[in-house]
């Protein structure tokens, strides 16, 4: 039986032009041919009983991964030559403070074939580099890399429990309490917080001397990633002033950040004033509630804040299988307040925010994943919301 390999699937053939490696060229088609028969082929196996549809998201993964890992990543990301050539350092508040990202182009080179852009937010472990891997092959499966800016900040931390090895200069962001996944501020610099960092990019990317054709940009995050782009969505104070439309997608956190002192009832359908708030006190102190606010989001009114969750477009994007209490789950009271799994969790969340602000925003449910960020921005679900197509 002849496969055809879709052109969607077939990227364009430029980016193969610009590799040292010999070869690239047909090593690209081969493994896009197999992802095809992955796809096409995989879907009849399944029907047939022969192959279960995990295997067959899983065969896609580890192809998609290969290519990234063999093929030289100057193949589909000039200039890099490798994920440790693709960094670029952020200076905040006027230096010499700085946090460094992994970037698919320079920041701040003219590129008129960027369309558009988007920023991953790591999870709880900080491994940027991976996650940078990840978006690459996302963005290789949705044949995103040629007009898309990949960027993944590095949000590093010395501080508590955690131990990264830092650079010269290179920002300590809080590991607990108020964290980096809530805006928090650097214990040793009083002028920055994590959320300054996305601003900063926000506005890089938005400079047409750099970018002058960018349509689009799209914030997600996975896991503590996704918290943080639940509560940077809501807080963050540059969406309006860019020129460029933002959207963002939470995927799979452990809590988000509710507007009042309701919690989810029963199959969490139903909200009411959280009911052990006196043995439970943090219930709803940020970043699980809107109380004792500090950081970034300590000079916003609750209205504002609102305003922002209700007119910003958001979408969560939920693992199906994320129901076990895996992968840094977080089972604190005041996030079990929000429910059992991160699932369930996700899914109150956005109905409580369509009771209270009317707001409709998107859930999309990753047949097959559990809590994998790989697994989850690979999907096929995944790429409308990552890479928007051009209006």
């Amino acid at each position: 039986m002849k496969t055809v390999v879709p052109e969607a699937g077939r990227g364009k053939e430029g980016a193969c032009s610009i590799a040292a490696a010999s070869g690239c060229a047909r090593f690209r088609e081969t493994v896009v041919w197999f992802l095809a028969i992955s796809q096409n082929e995989g879907r009849r196996m399944m029907a047939d009983g022969m192959i279960t549809a995990g295997m067959l998201r899983y065969t896609k993964m580890r192809l998609a991964t290969l290519l990234l890992l063999i093929a030289p990543i100057s193949a589909v990301a000039a200039p890099c030559q490798s994920v440790a050539d693709c960094t670029e350092w952020i200076t905040l508040a006027g230096g010499p403070a700085r946090s460094m990202v992994y970037r698919s182009q320079p920041l701040g080179t003219k590129n008129p074939a960027i369309t558009r852009a988007l920023i991953v937010i790591h999870g709880a472990s900080r491994d940027a580099d991976n996650y940078f891997r990840t978006t690459l092959a996302a963005a290789y499966l949705a044949g995103a890399l040629d007009d898309t800016a990949l960027i993944v900040p590095r949000l590093a931390s010395a501080d508590g429990t955690c131990r990264d090895k830092l650079a010269e200069n290179e920002i300590a962001w809080p590991c607990s309490g108020n964290s980096w996944r809530a805006g928090g501020t650097a214990p040793d610099n009083p002028k920055v917080n994590s959320f300054d960092l996305t601003d900063e990019i926000l506005r890089r990317l938005a400079k047409k001397d750099a970018f002058p054709n960018l349509a689009s940009i799209v914030v997600a995050g996975h896991s503590a990633g996704g918290q943080y782009v639940n509560r940077y969505s809501m807080s963050n104070t540059v969406h309006e002033s860019l020129g460029v439309p933002v959207s963002y997608v939470v995927a799979n956190p452990s809590s988000y950040g509710y507007l009042d002192t309701d919690r989810p009832r029963g199959e969490g359908l139903e909200f009411g004033t959280f009911s052990d708030g006196r043995n439970c006190t943090t219930f709803n102190k940020w970043p699980y509630g809107l109380d004792d606010r500090t950081g970034y989001t300590a000079k916003l009114t609750v209205d504002q804040i609102k305003h922002n969750l209700s007119t910003r477009p958001i979408a969560y994007l939920l693992g199906e299988i994320d129901i076990l209490p895996l992968g840094g789950f977080d089972a604190s009271c005041p996030a079990m307040a929000q429910g059992p799994t991160r699932r369930a969790r996700g899914e109150s969340y956005q109905k409580y925010v369509e009771k209270k602000l009317g707001a409709k925003q998107e859930v999309v449910q990753v047949h097959l994943c559990g809590h994998n960020a790989r697994c989850m921005f690979t999907a096929d679900e995944a790429a409308p919301l990552l890479f928007p197509k051009k209006k």
